[in-house]
């Protein structure tokens, strides 16, 4: 019955990450009508937080003062942190640099688990899953370009979005059990919009009514808030929360596979070979990370 459990959890972590991939091509289509990245983020978090307001219990604050830094520190690292510096790194440096550093994620959050927690190590079987699918999600994200140009800062920022969410799952870990993935998850947007309001105040907003009410433009914001933000981190921490955070973090490795699928399905982008050996690295990675 366990086993039969874990695997539901499994399915669930990948269904996940496969709406995240899509994120890119939805979030390139509201940049291509007039939003920017700041827009995007504060809208999508927007309508997520006013959702579980209503689906949650209505319980405001954490039981502790402890807890409640815990919830704000989630905020800021797997929301504005995470979503602010990947973006601001993709104005500095190539797309390629920042997927390529980004999906570094699953190895900063096993070293980071693996140092501090005793409960949960990284085996030298997932270590070998997890280089071999980072392997392939290298010639993914290249997708047969196998150049990289330095960029100091862009790859700083890529760097620390990585490790920002790194330190989400860290804390997610040590919260977990004390409160309902719904209330973790409506704190998490809370403090992510709170968070992000100055950055909106620096560089402006554009929510003029024209660029909104186009069915292109509200429709992807709506996918982006209800069901890649709301509905996905709340089953995230429930996956986090059942077959552990190394093992879930795996599953990000397939993120650009979607990415690169929508990109060439949506926006025209070609797919090569190289990007397809990719694939089924990532696959044969994350059978030998996952498996006991």
């Amino acid at each position: 019955m366990k086993q039969g459990n874990n695997l539901k959890y499994h399915f669930l972590a990948f269904a996940i990450v496969v709406i995240w991939g899509t994120t890119f091509v939805s979030t390139k289509v509201l940049i291509n009508n007039g939003l920017s990245a700041i827009d995007i983020f504060l809208i999508r978090f927007a309508i997520a937080y006013i959702l579980l307001w209503f689906v949650a219990a209505k319980k405001l604050f954490a039981d502790s003062i402890s807890d409640e830094l815990c919830l704000a520190a989630m905020g800021v690292t797997g929301g504005s942190m995470y979503f602010l510096t990947e973006n601001f790194a993709l104005a500095y440096s190539f797309a390629s640099n920042v997927s390529l550093i980004v999906c570094t994620t699953p190895i900063f959050t096993s070293i980071l688990i693996g140092v501090i927690s005793k409960k949960e190590r990284f085996s030298k079987l997932q270590m070998f899953g997890s280089l071999i699918a980072f392997a392939g999600m290298a010639l993914v994200v290249l997708n047969g370009h196998f150049v990289l140009n330095l960029s100091p800062v862009g790859d700083i920022l890529a760097l620390a979005a990585a490790w920002s969410w790194a330190f989400y799952s860290f804390i997610m870990k040590r919260i977990a059990n004390r409160y309902s993935t719904f209330f973790i998850s409506r704190k998490v947007f809370f403090y992510g919009l709170l968070t992000a309001l100055p950055f909106s105040a620096f560089y402006g907003l554009n929510y003029s009514i024209e660029i909104l009410s186009k069915p292109t433009v509200y429709l992807n914001l709506l996918f982006l808030g209800v069901v890649a933000s709301m509905l996905c981190y709340v089953l995230w921490n429930l996956v986090m929360k059942n077959i552990g955070i190394i093992k879930a973090s795996n599953y990000i490795y397939i993120n650009p596979v979607i990415a690169v699928i929508c990109s060439s399905v949506i926006l025209q982008e070609t797919i090569t070979l190289f990007a397809i050996g990719g694939m089924i690295l990532i696959l044969i990675g994350l059978y030998i990370s996952e498996k006991k």
